[in-house]
């Protein structure tokens, strides 16, 4: 009658550990635990290692590199891939210029994603380890119609 395999859910932090000044620019890959903010530019790979991250980009905020994380609040610029297993909120100044892999979205009017969304259905599935199929926008497509 009462189910005890309940699955537990994850905290999310709501604290700021780290934050990257607007006046900050950064060269390289960064890993995190807890609450990332950045106001400034990274240039690099961005991953959580805590299943609660958080990772905040203000409308100042600018990253060039693929991004892997849990929870995901965007209201500046990211170019490259995004993988968020768990959450992703973009603000109304947010520009996602590659895929958004993601489990749960919430988008405001005035966001943008200039690319594909793919929502993750499964659970169980890592949506933060999954190799991702790279998808040429160059390519062209033959379309035939068939009588």
């Amino acid at each position: 009658m009462f189910k005890k395999d309940k699955p537990k859910k994850k905290k999310t932090t709501t604290r700021i550990d780290t934050l990257i000044g607007r006046d900050t620019h950064l060269k390289g890959d960064i890993n995190f635990s807890g609450g990332l903010r950045i106001d400034g530019s990274i240039q690099g790979t961005i991953v959580a290692n805590d299943d609660g991250s958080l990772l905040t980009l203000s409308e100042q905020g600018k990253i060039d590199g693929e991004v892997r994380v849990p929870n995901l609040i965007i209201n500046g610029e990211i170019n490259g891939n995004v993988f968020a297993s768990e959450h992703v909120e973009l603000a109304p100044k947010a520009r996602i210029n590659g895929n958004l892999y993601y489990r749960m979205i919430e988008m405001a009017m005035g966001s943008e994603v200039n690319g594909h969304l793919i929502r993750s259905q499964d659970e169980e599935e890592d949506i933060l380890h999954v190799e991702h199929e790279v998808f040429d926008e160059k390519a062209s497509f033959h379309l035939e119609q068939k009588s």
